[in-house]
């Protein structure tokens, strides 16, 4: 799939993915929807959701492994210093052919530009967190965590999913 067709549909999804409130009752109602969506897939996954500084919901799924919770505070960071997916940061990237630390001094024992960590933007306010999960390949990540926030958001998913 070319870049610049994801980096399109990611910027939709990132701008029509919205809530009207984030409270910690949501974190646990978005991170029990992801546990139960990857314990029904088969899926040996961490999911991590935060406001920026505070974890609201953390769950290791069995046959997740400790690297699966660092590569999901490295994908939050990225969140938090950008405001955009991580996954949408890393293809800007290779697109540019640059990494993170050659383009804004960042070490990647912080910070990884890999999909599936998606910003939790609240309407009126701007960006409050992030939903992160590890352990899937990067664009598996990135598309469950966009089919969980369509569900939690009622949107349809096959309008915003990424083209196979």
């Amino acid at each position: 799939m070319p870049i610049d067709e994801d980096l399109a549909t990611i910027a939709a999804q990132e701008d029509r993915l919205r809530f009207e409130h984030f409270h910690e009752d949501d974190a646990w109602k978005l991170g029990l929807r992801l546990r139960e969506m990857s314990l029904a897939r088969g899926y040996t996954l961490v999911i991590d959701i935060r406001r920026v500084g505070q974890l609201l919901f953390f769950s290791a799924l069995a046959g997740s492994a400790p690297d699966n919770a660092e590569w999901a505070r490295r994908k939050a960071n990225v969140v938090a210093r950008f405001h955009r997916s991580s996954y949408r940061m890393g293809l800007e990237l290779q697109q540019k052919n640059v990494t993170l630390e050659e383009r804004y001094g960042l070490h990647l024992t912080d910070f990884a530009p890999h999909g599936g960590s998606f910003p939790l933007t609240v309407t009126g306010v701007g960006v409050v967190g992030s939903v992160t999960v590890s352990g899937l390949p990067q664009r598996e990540d990135h598309e469950l965590v966009v089919e969980a926030l369509c569900a939690e958001l009622r949107q349809e998913h096959t309008d915003m999913r990424l083209k196979p």
